[in-house]
C-alpha cells in the first residue's frame, strides 16, 4: 500500500497527492491519513516542497468532499434507496444522518476523522439539501485543519509513516481530539499568563 503510493508520487509528482485522495472515494486501498502523512514525510525529507505538497493534499480532500456533496444534491434521491438496500453502505448512511441531526454542519468536520463516514457525510449533506455556501463554510475549514494536523504528524514521524498509519487510521478521531485539547490547553495557559502580566503592569505601586 505504502509502496504503491510512493510509486504514484514518483510517476506524477505533487498531483499524485491530489489524485489519490480523490480516488479514495471509489475504494483505492490507501487511507487518507497515510496519504497526507506521506506528503508531510516526503516534504520533510526534501523530496517534495512543503507548501505545494500541503496545497495538493488539502485540495484533494476538498474536492473529494465536494464530489460527494454534489452526488447527494443532484442524484441523491435516485441513489438513496439503492444505498439503503445495501446493508454495509446503508448502516453508514444511517450513522451519518444521526451525526448530522445531532451536530448539524459540524458533523462534516467530525466525520473526517471517521473511516468511510468521511465519504458518506458530504453525500448526506447534499441529500438533505444543505446550501452549497453553508457546506463550504463547514467543509473546507475542517479539511484544512484535518490536513494540517496529519501533514505535521507526517513531518514529525518521517519514515515511520507506514508503521503508524494503521493505528492512526483506527484511532484518528481520538488523536485529533487529543491534539485539539492540547492546543486549547496551551492557548488557555498562554492567555492566563498574559492576563497575569497585564494585571501586574496595571497594579498601582
Amino acid at each position: 500500500m505504502y509502496d504503491l503510493l510512493l510509486n504514484i508520487i514518483e510517476e506524477i509528482g505533487y498531483f499524485a497527492l491530489f489524485l489519490v485522495l480523490c480516488l479514495g472515494l471509489i475504494g483505492l486501498p490507501i487511507p487518507n491519513e497515510a496519504v497526507v502523512m506521506t506528503g508531510g514525510a516526503l516534504s520533510q525529507a526534501g523530496v517534495l516542497l512543503p507548501v505545494p505538497a500541503f496545497i495538493m493534499t488539502c485540495l484533494g480532500i476538498c474536492s473529494a468532499m465536494t464530489f460527494g456533496y454534489s452526488i447527494g444534491r443532484f442524484a441523491g434521491s435516485k441513489l438513496s434507496d439503492w444505498f439503503r438496500s445495501k446493508k454495509n453502505i446503508g448502516k453508514f448512511v444511517e450513522k451519518s444522518e444521526q451525526l448530522s441531526e445531532r451536530y448539524g454542519g459540524y458533523a462534516i468536520g467530525i466525520s473526517l476523522c471517521l473511516p468511510f463516514l468521511r465519504h458518506v457525510t458530504p453525500y448526506v449533506m447534499g441529500l438533505n439539501r444543505m446550501p452549497f455556501k453553508r457546506f463550504i463554510l463547514f467543509a473546507y475549514p475542517a479539511a484544512f485543519v484535518w490536513t494540517l494536523i496529519y501533514f505535521i504528524i507526517g513531518r514529525l514521524v518521517g519514515d515511520q509513516v507506514q508503521a503508524l498509519a494503521g493505528q492512526i487510521y483506527k484511532y484518528g478521531l481520538w488523536i485529533v481530539f487529543g491534539l485539539a485539547a492540547a492546543a486549547i490547553a496551551y492557548a488557555a495557559v498562554r492567555l492566563a499568563k498574559s492576563r497575569a502580566r497585564k494585571n501586574e503592569v496595571e497594579r498601582p505601586m
